[in-house]
């Protein structure tokens, strides 16, 4: 790792520059005027920024660093292909050689018999294609009337236009309506606040028959595609559904004809334990869509994986071509970088790997009860969701904003932390060792007493 130096004139140039010059991506202005934060360096989990300050970073660049900072395995297959090629378009007739090759792992490493990539830039892009994919599809073989979309409220996709048309937050969607025509939104699956009102030991998953009955009342002859993450990412708190209901969705999937699409960018690539979320429940959709720790971060890609049977139809001779691609998809370096990180994961077994330390969060987060505003710990594997509370038997929620407090007093004495609010997110890199999760949780103790003592809770 190489720690770049600036002097203070170059850092408050930078700093000047960047707030008036760059619109950030899900940019705050409140936290940008307390401090904009400018990263230089970075090695394993943690992270530099441009004062030379070290931070443990427990949200993994974005939930996308899986390897780790500075993997040189990584450079030096990346410097290796732009030795020989930097790019070539995956276009018309034109493949480059990694593109090829990483098409051939992720068939071998995803569930059931998908095996047939549509690579892209991004995970909003993979969503939007997925969607792309089954419209086409039923428009080709005879089926024009079947268009719709289903998504879930509380669940985020993207943040192209029609990404945002599936994401089911109010407060995404309401500044750029009006949205793409035909979406739909069935019940968020979250036992612990569950929105019907219902509780999970007699609700006999009326989330499940609430998500039927918004099919037969739309027409299952006009539904395409039902998107969801089988694991809500960090907007929800990782709540894990009900044991069947996974298993349910698949079967009204096959019931009514309808392409099931797993988004799984946040919580694909051993996050959960498995190579993919979707495993936990032994469920395979008809398209699942990657992006984030495919490359652990170190160049964008996202993938749209399907099984034969849906490609074939695109294969079918000239004109049943799949009607979509972009400039940069499936980038020749990006590839690279993608085949070097999953070698990483299985050299490494960063996969096992998760599933052990996510044992030792868990165990880590569940002494945090000890403290009357911790409400909820929710998660699997890497990815956690620490709930606070005034109340934790009636769920009353805070009145104060402890969580943002928490967040900042961390980042003001080293560690990086996530949060909505009152939601506590951890979701470190795969290669967190039990020493470093011993830090997240020496934090957390000391954050959540500082905050108690500063709100008067």
């Amino acid at each position: 790792m190489i720690l770049p130096k600036y002097t203070p004139e170059e850092i408050a140039r930078l700093k000047k520059d960047g707030r008036e010059k760059v619109l950030g991506h899900w940019m705050c202005n409140e936290d940008l005027d307390k401090c904009l934060k400018i990263f230089t360096a970075g090695e394993g989990c943690d992270i530099y920024d441009i004062e030379g300050n070290k931070y443990l970073d427990t949200f993994s660049s974005l939930i996308t660093n899986a390897c780790g900072h500075c993997r040189k395995e990584i450079k030096e297959a990346v410097m290796k292909q732009m030795d020989s090629l930097e790019f070539f378009p995956n276009y018309h007739d034109g493949f480059a050689v990694p593109l090829i090759e990483l098409a051939v792992k992720l068939a071998e490493i995803a569930p059931g018999d998908l095996g047939v990539t549509f690579f892209l830039n991004s995970g909003s892009e993979a969503n939007e294609t997925a969607v792309k994919m089954a419209r086409q599809y039923f428009w080709q073989t005879g089926r024009k009337g079947k268009y719709k979309v289903i998504a879930r409220r509380g669940s985020y996709h993207g943040t192209t236009l029609a990404a945002t048309s599936f994401t089911g937050f109010s407060a995404l969607r309401e500044p750029v309506e009006p949205l793409l025509f035909g979406t739909l939104f069935a019940p968020q699956v979250k036992c612990s606040t569950c929105e019907l009102g219902l509780e999970k030991s007699t609700c006999g998953m009326a989330c499940l028959k609430a998500l039927e009955t918004l099919i037969k009342s739309e027409g299952p002859d006009t539904v395409a595609a039902l998107i969801m993450d089988p694991l809500p990412g960090s907007n929800s708190g990782y709540p894990m559904p009900p044991d069947g209901y996974l298993q349910g969705v698949r079967a009204l999937c096959d019931k009514y004809d309808i392409f099931l699409i797993f988004d799984e960018v946040q919580t694909g690539f051993g996050k959960t334990g498995k190579w993919f979320a979707c495993e936990l429940w032994n469920v395979v959709p008809d398209i699942l869509t990657v992006s984030k720790a495919i490359t652990s971060g170190y160049l964008p890609l996202g993938a749209a994986i399907t099984t034969p049977k849906i490609a074939s139809v695109f294969n079918q001779g000239p004109g049943s071509e799949f009607r979509s691609g972009s400039t940069y998809g499936g980038h020749t370096l990006s590839c690279a970088a993608a085949l070097a990180n999953l070698k990483i994961f299985e050299d490494e077994h960063l996969v096992e790997r998760a599933a052990e330390t996510g044992k030792y969060i868990r165990a880590g987060l569940e002494k945090l009860f000890e403290y009357p505003i911790v409400g909820d710990v929710q998660g699997i594997g890497t990815l956690w969701a620490v709930e606070l509370m005034a109340d934790r038997k009636t769920r009353k929620p805070l009145s104060v904003d402890a969580g943002s407090w928490i967040r900042d007093w961390c980042w003001d004495n080293g560690m990086i932390l996530r949060n909505n609010r009152n939601m506590l997110v951890i979701a470190p890199a795969l290669v967190i060792s039990k020493e470093e999760v011993d830090r997240v949780m020496d934090f957390l103790h000391r954050g959540i007493r500082a905050a108690i003592q500063h709100f008067g809770l």
